[in-house]
Formats: structure tokens, sequence, C-alpha cells
């Protein structure tokens, strides 16, 4: 599975020590929330090994860390789009990406936390720019002659949340499985003949972010 990068090298000294802090906090948010979205902050305290108090210096309600942590998760579905899209093939660069994210696990808290919380206009950007990543990788998939008529950008998400889905004790166990069922996923993206019903809308998904109540 994934773990949250390390933004402390080339920090000074105690920046690197603050950079590093963070993102000890955010892995063990990570994993605390994967198992129980309504689990207390407290508990990410005890999983990092950090006093409550250091962590709310750091990050003042559990809204502003499950924020924090999900913003994260969006920078790196858009690092790994890039990263995928330098590559010459155009197929390759939809397959690599697939396995990117999944690799990545991103979805998996996606899933987990939408409605948790509720984002803010710092994710407009990365949201806009995820939708323009996913646009230009469908476009040179298509360039390449082999992916099936009527697949879409909006099934990007589809294929991927459904290998997050896919979850055994073992995490390497969890990784192979999640794999394998994307070796197959990408195969129906080849195929002929039209899919089913139509696609998803762009959007359609964004209520999922709206609070129960609001």
């Amino acid at each position: 599975m994934s773990e949250i990068a390390s933004p402390a090298k080339g920090l000074p000294g105690r920046k690197a020590q603050a950079a590093r802090n963070d993102g000890i906090i955010l892995a063990a948010a990570r994993e605390v929330f994967l198992a129980d979205p309504g689990a207390p902050i407290a508990a990410v305290a005890e999983r990092a090994g950090v006093g409550i108090s250091a962590l709310y210096r750091r990050y003042a309600s559990k809204e502003v860390l499950l924020r924090t942590l999900c913003y994260e998760g969006l920078c790196r579905y858009n690092a790994e789009a890039e990263a995928a899209l330098d590559n010459s093939d155009d197929w390759t660069v939809l397959v690599e990406f697939l396995r990117r994210v999944v690799d990545a696990d991103v979805h998996s808290l996606t899933v987990r936390l939408a409605g948790t919380f509720t984002p803010d206009e710092s994710f407009v950007p990365q949201v806009q720019r995820s939708g323009e990543l996913n646009d230009e990788i469908i476009r040179r998939a298509r360039a390449s002659g082999r992916l099936r008529a009527g697949a879409t950008a909006q099934d990007l998400g589809l294929i991927l949340e459904s290998c997050a889905a896919i979850t055994a004790p073992d995490p390497a166990r969890t990784a192979e499985l999640r794999r394998r069922v994307l070796a197959v996923l990408i195969d129906g993206l080849t195929v002929g003949g039209e899919l089913p019903g139509p696609p998803p809308r762009p959007g359609e998904f964004a209520q999922r972010w709206q609070r129960p109540g609001r």
C-alpha cells in the first residue's frame, strides 16, 4: 500500500523535522481513517506516537486533518497522472496511469472519507487539473486506436474505485488482487461492442462530498 511522501528532503533543521512529523501524522491518519472514518483524532495521535496537543498544533480539528489528508491524495493522483503522461506510447499512458493510481491506493481513502468533511476552495485547482489530466489520458488512449468506443474519462473513476473495493487481511495480497482485477478491467477497455447504459456524467459523484444534513 502507498505511504504519504515525505516533504522533508532539502529542508533545514526544524523545518525538516516539522515536515517529517507532518508526514508521520498523515500516514497514521490514513491508516486510522481507512479502518474507521469515525475514529477520534486521539486515535491518530496514538498511532503516530505524538501527544494530542502536538497534533492539534498542526491540525486544529479532525475536519482540517481529513481535508488535508484528502487534498494530499488528490495531489498524489495528479502527480501519478502526470508521470504516466511522460510515456511516448499513447496506450501505455492509460495502462501506466491506472497501475500507478491503484498502487498508490488513492481511491480507498476517497471512498471511505467522502461525506465526512466539507472540501474548501483549495481543492478547486487540483480538481480542475484532475479533469484535464483524465481527458488527456483518454484522448491519447483513443489516439492509439485501442480504446473501446464509448469509454470516457469518467469511466476511469469507476475502474479505480472497483479496484479500491478489493481488500484482504494482508496488504501484499490486497495489492496482488487489485493488480489482477485491474488487468481484467484494462482488457475490457479494448474489446468491441457497445457499453451498456450511458457513461457517468461529469460531476455525477460530486454529491458524495456533501455532508449529511447540509
